[in-house]
C-alpha cells in the first residue's frame, strides 16, 4: 500500500511539474493573444482559457527533462515565459496591422475623428471596426484550435527549457514588425488610392473654377466615398488578413521575406 501511494505521489508530482511547464508558455501567450488577451476580457475568463489550453496541449508535449528544483524552476520560468511572449507578440502584431491599416484608411478619407474613443485604446472608427471584425472572423475560423496546434509545434522549434539565440530572436522580431507594417499598408491600399484620386480631381476642379470652394463640396464626397469603400472592401481586407494569420499560425518562427 505504501509503495503504491509513493508511486501515485511520484506520478502526480511529475504531472504537476509537466502541467506547470506548459502553463508558463501558454499563460504568457494568452496574455497577448488576440481575442483571449484583450483588456475587456475578465481575468477569470483568461485563466479558464489558459487551463483549457494546458489540458489540451500537455498530453501532446514531452515532459521537461529538468527535475523540480529551485534552480530549474527559475530557469524554466524564464525560458517558457519568453517563448510564450514571443508567440503572443507574433499574434498581437496582426491586431496591430489591422489597427494601423484602419488609421491609414481613416487619415486618407477624413474619418479619423469619428468614434475615436469608442475602444479602450483610442483609435479611428475604421480601425475599431476592422479589429472587431478580424477578431470575430479569427474565432469563427478556429483561432483557439490553431493556437493550440501552434503551441504544440513550437516545442519542436523551441524546446522546453531552452533560450533562443540573440541573432535568431532579433531577426525574427524584425521580420514580424516588417510583415505587420507591410500587411497594414496592403490592407489600406484601396483607401490610399481613393484619397489620391480624390485629391487629384479636387485640384483639377479648383484649377478650372478658382471661385468654387471645393473644400466644402469635396469633404462630404470623400467621407461618403470612404464609408462606401469600407463596405465593399472590408470582406476582402479581412480575408487577406485571415490568410496571413493562418500562415503565421502554421509557421510561427519562420522569418518573413
Amino acid at each position: 500500500m505504501t509503495a503504491e501511494l509513493a508511486d501515485l505521489l511520484a506520478i502526480t508530482e511529475a504531472a504537476l511539474w509537466h502541467g506547470f511547464a506548459v502553463f508558463l508558455r501558454v499563460g504568457a501567450m494568452v496574455a497577448l493573444m488576440p481575442a483571449f488577451g484583450e483588456t475587456s476580457v475578465p481575468m477569470r475568463v483568461k485563466l479558464t482559457a489558459i487551463l483549457a489550453f494546458v489540458f489540451i496541449i500537455s498530453p501532446a508535449v514531452t515532459p521537461p527533462e529538468l527535475t523540480p528544483t529551485t534552480g530549474n524552476l527559475f530557469w524554466l520560468t524564464l525560458s517558457e515565459t519568453l517563448a510564450g511572449l514571443l508567440l503572443g507578440l507574433g499574434l498581437r502584431m496582426f491586431v496591430f496591422a489591422l489597427q494601423a491599416a484602419g488609421a491609414i484608411a481613416a487619415q486618407s478619407t477624413s474619418l479619423s475623428q469619428i468614434l475615436g474613443a469608442a475602444a479602450a485604446e483610442p483609435m479611428p472608427a475604421i480601425g475599431y471596426v476592422l479589429m472587431l471584425g478580424g477578431l470575430a472572423l479569427a474565432l469563427m475560423a478556429g483561432l483557439h484550435v490553431k493556437a493550440a496546434q501552434m503551441v504544440i509545434l513550437s516545442y519542436d522549434l523551441l524546446p522546453m527549457g531552452r533560450f533562443p539565440s540573440g541573432a535568431t530572436l532579433s531577426n525574427w522580431g524584425l521580420g514580424q514588425v516588417r510583415r505587420a507594417f507591410s500587411l497594414a499598408f496592403t490592407l489600406a491600399a484601396p483607401f490610399v488610392i481613393l484619397s489620391l484620386l480624390y485629391n487629384l480631381a479636387l485640384g483639377a476642379i479648383n484649377k478650372a473654377m478658382p471661385q468654387l470652394m471645393v473644400a466644402f463640396v469635396g469633404a462630404p464626397v470623400i467621407t461618403a466615398g470612404g464609408l462606401f469603400l469600407l463596405c465593399l472592401s472590408a470582406p476582402i481586407i479581412l480575408r487577406v488578413w485571415l490568410q496571413a494569420l493562418d500562415i503565421f499560425l502554421a509557421q510561427p518562427f519562420a522569418v518573413p521575406p
